[in-house]
């Protein structure tokens, strides 16, 4: 209890800090946020009273700084995130349509390529040598390429070339739609067909580290003198491997924890290349728009998304490992 007391509170550390950074980025901005939002704009149209409410959405007016910062966590912890000035809409909604799709292709990539590679990488330790060992390269230059340049890839190779995908979008959309957005088949495998490119780029960018890591950590189990003696005392080859591969599967554990943000980082990128509808596409957008609540709201959402997926990871490795649970 003590080690996950004191693993929680390291997180809600680190979330007040992503909160105070969140708020202090758009402050720090040469010329002010709302100096370069106005430049853009025909600031002409604009009422005194949406005057004032940007100065209060980007620092401005007549409220000091510590002012400030109590009123952004008041609004925060309301669950109000500003209003998107490029798109007129709250941040909030415009977090919640893009995120599912967002969730859904990092989460599924994710999982696919964990299994799989956590699958291939016992196989390997276990038959050392074999043919499983020859993925190794492959996988390690799928990881070495760069997202953008996979991403673009695989679109020309099974999309503009090949015709066996759609090239962009998270479905069909326009004049040549031909399935209605709702939880019925034509649309999920209509999505799951946009969805294949965006997923294996993500799956094939991280799948060699959980071989080689899965891997490497069999081939040191399988000569541990407890796997050595169930071998000789004539336990069955298949739990013999399942005893050492969950020996084998914890540092796995702490290395997905720290996989997460570089997934996320790279499903942005990917989105982004293949006009996705999530969060990475939406972010670019507001860049470009000088959208600055929308980036916010973005930037704190991922960062609680991968705070929160560290903290699962640790209560996972504490629960398959009784000696974290011990604290010094």
């Amino acid at each position: 209890m003590r080690a996950l007391l004191r693993r929680l509170w390291f997180y809600l550390i680190a979330a007040y800090a992503a909160i105070t950074l969140n708020f202090f980025i758009p402050r720090m901005v040469p010329g002010s946020a709302l100096q370069n939002f106005l430049a853009k704009m025909n600031t002409a149209s604009l009422t005194p009273a949406q005057l004032q409410a940007l100065q209060a959405q980007y620092g401005g007016g007549h409220q000091g700084l510590v002012a400030q910062y109590l009123t952004y966590l008041g609004n925060l912890f309301q669950g109000d995130l500003g209003v998107s000035t490029s798109l007129s809409a709250p941040v909030s909604t415009v977090l919640a349509n893009d995120l599912p799709w967002t969730i859904g292709l990092v989460g599924s990539a994710t999982v696919i390529a964990f299994l799989v590679g956590t699958l291939i990488g016992v196989l390997a330790g276990w038959r050392r040598s074999g043919l499983l060992d020859a993925l190794l390269p492959a996988a390690t230059f799928f990881q070495a390429v760069p997202y953008f340049i996979l991403a673009s890839l695989l679109m020309l190779s099974f999309g503009f070339y090949g015709g066996m995908f759609p090239t962009g979008g998270a479905y069909d959309t326009g004049r040549y739609a031909t399935v209605t957005p709702g939880w019925n088949w034509p649309f999920i495998a209509n999505v799951i067909d946009h969805g294949a490119l965006p997923a294996a780029t993500v799956a094939l960018a991280s799948i060699a580290g959980w071989i080689l890591g899965m891997r490497n950590m069999m081939i040191t189990t399988m000569d541990e003198d407890y796997v050595l003696v169930a071998a000789a005392k004539g336990l069955p080859r298949h739990k013999v491997v399942a005893v050492a591969a969950r020996n084998a599967l914890l540092p796995s554990i702490s290395n997905f924890a720290l996989s997460i943000s570089l997934v996320v980082t790279g499903s942005i990128v990917t989105e982004i290349v293949f006009n996705y509808a999530g969060v990475g596409r939406e972010i670019f957008n507001a860049a470009q728009a000088a959208d600055y609540p929308v980036m916010q709201g973005i930037l704190l959402v991922v960062t609680f998304t991968v705070l929160g997926a560290n903290l699962l990871a640790d209560l996972v490795y504490v629960a398959l490992d009784p000696r974290a649970r011990k604290v010094a």
